[in-house]
């Protein structure tokens, strides 16, 4: 995989090969690229490697909601699974780091009043005689495992925080930082050379983290490549910071840059953990590579949030239909991280209090969401609708969805596999098919070949039967029933059906439809 190489059978001086001895770079296993990847003596022949090495260990990728951003790492996966009684959560407590000296950087929030709102709070800390490198091989596996490379000790650390814990944060050379640093809008004339190598110029709507000689990092989403942290460096700067979502989510769009940490922030991060995320990256800096703290700067005011819901236990039943004591309901809230607080002289109501990291929680049925959903979709019982008397139901579809669902059967009844397509694609194909026009172009398209609305539903399903020829499926019948766009007019979008067939696909009958209705 190191070089992207598949392997097959060959002939080296005349004598038949059926592998290749590879270095641990090679195999993705290490940065050694050395020589060949030796193997004890002891190792057990046969033995699949990835078992005898301990690297066979399952990962778990979890899609989630935007409104869940507690589930975004591993900590807040861990506390669900608690609560619905999968495991025990190992919550352990994160004791403040004794500072030995002021920190010699301040920071400055340079916002109006009506800007606050978008950097509340700032932490920022200096570990000075720290000794950067490679870090351990058990944090080197874990971020390999979920498809992160390792750089060294001081950037795997924010890395493995914010998948840990979900707090993003921010390393700097403190030797390369100029004076303090100010949090402010983007101006005129900054620029700056970004981790990935390309150069971003902010504009006034985006935040950025600047020192006396101009822009360090991009606010939230991405640091710059002149104060990051090498292996050269003894002096550096931990940053945790709190961000507007909407600001981050705003500037991601504009750059075009997606990271861990935009992920994180656009959607809302715990803030209580500002504070305790700084702590927790100094004791694993000073744990991995040495050095002594200096006191911890806050600059600005970490929010508090005491959103309290008005919770009738019996709005549970209510809407779902489930009955559940009032005692589960309110341990599966308390496991949750919810504070339940009887009201006076009313037994059977109460109010929660949402943790700080669920900001998602506005009312009463997003209460009982987290009660359901533990206890078990599975109780909810299943109940047909009533119906009036005898009366003759009154049809529901449309002549539209009845001429959709028999284009499906017939289609479906000649041999052909149903298929759904995007509605987007490129340029080019768009023009081959009829379409092309400025009217169907996307301003903000999800993809370079996704940009413009499709005026025909044969280049997705020619694309799909590409795709299964070329892993080996080419025999195959695909049809799709969907939209299709022709121009920007109230009556140019249609429903249409098309279909495609290999010649050597079976097939009960012939069978060709693209008429649109």
């Amino acid at each position: 995989p190191g070089k992207k190489i598949t392997l097959g059978k060959g002939v080296i001086r005349g004598v038949e090969s059926l592998g290749m001895l590879c270095s641990g770079a090679e195999l993705e296993l290490s940065e050694d690229h050395s020589g060949i990847l030796d193997l004890p003596a002891d190792a057990p022949v046969g033995a699949p490697y990835a078992r005898w090495a301990g690297l066979d260990d399952a990962v778990i990728e979890i899609n989630l909601t935007p409104n869940r951003p507690d589930a975004a790492s591993v900590h807040g996966i861990a506390r669900d699974l608690d609560a619905a009684g999968l495991g025990r959560l190992k919550a352990r407590a994160i004791k403040p780091a004794v500072g030995a000296f002021p920190c010699p950087v301040n920071v400055k929030l340079d916002f109006s009043p009506g800007d606050a709102h978008l950097a509340p709070a700032f932490a920022l800390r200096l570990v000075r005689g720290v000794r950067n490198g490679p870090s351990p091989d058990w944090m080197q596996k874990r971020l390999k495992a979920i498809g992160l490379r390792p750089i060294n000790a001081l950037v795997d650390i924010t890395n493995y925080v914010t998948v840990d814990r979900g707090r993003p944060l921010h390393v700097f050379d403190a030797k390369k930082v100029q004076g303090d640093l100010i949090v402010r809008r983007g101006r005129d004339g900054d620029e700056v050379l970004a981790l990935d190598g390309k150069t971003y110029k902010p504009d006034a709507s985006m935040l950025v983290i600047a020192d006396d000689a101009g822009v360090e990092s991009i606010a939230g989403i991405m640091g710059g490549e002149h104060s990051g942290c090498d292996d050269a460096t003894t002096d550096v700067l931990i940053e945790s910071a709190l961000w507007d979502p909407a600001n981050i989510a705003q500037t991601g769009r504009k750059l075009g840059i997606v990271t861990d940490a935009r992920y994180r922030f656009e959607r809302g991060v715990d803030p209580a953990f500002c504070v305790p995320g700084a702590e927790l990256a100094t004791h694993l800096v000073m744990e991995l590579c040495g050095g002594e703290p200096s006191q911890l700067v806050v600059a600005g005011h970490v929010p508090e949030p005491d959103h309290r819901v008005d919770f009738p236990y019996s709005e549970v039943a209510r809407l779902t239909g489930l009955h559940l004591p009032e005692q589960e309901m309110a341990a599966i809230l308390e496991k949750l991280g919810f504070d339940v607080l009887r009201q006076a002289n009313n037994s059977s109501r109460v109010f929660v209090r949402a943790p700080s990291w669920r900001p998602d929680i506005e009312g009463k049925a997003d209460l009982v969401e987290e009660i359901v959903r533990i206890a078990g979709l599975d109780k909810v019982a299943s109940t047909p609708l009533a119906r009036e008397d005898a009366k003759v139901a009154t049809p529901v579809l449309t002549l539209s969805q009845k001429r959709t669902r028999a284009a499906r059967r017939a289609l479906a009844s000649a041999g052909l596999v149903e298929a759904v397509t995007w509605s987007f694609i490129s340029r080019r194909l768009a023009e081959a098919f009829g379409g092309g026009a400025p009217a169907l172009s996307l301003a903000n398209p999800i993809a370079s070949d996704l940009s413009d609305m499709r005026p025909s539903l044969l280049p997705g399903l020619i694309a799909a039967a590409q795709r299964n020829a070329d892993r080996g499926f080419g025999d195959v019948a695909l049809f799709e029933v969907g939209q299709i766009f022709r121009g920007d007019g109230e009556n140019d979008q249609r429903i249409a059906a098309a279909g495609v067939r290999r010649v050597f696909a079976p097939r009960r009958m012939r069978w060709r439809c693209s008429t649109p209705w």
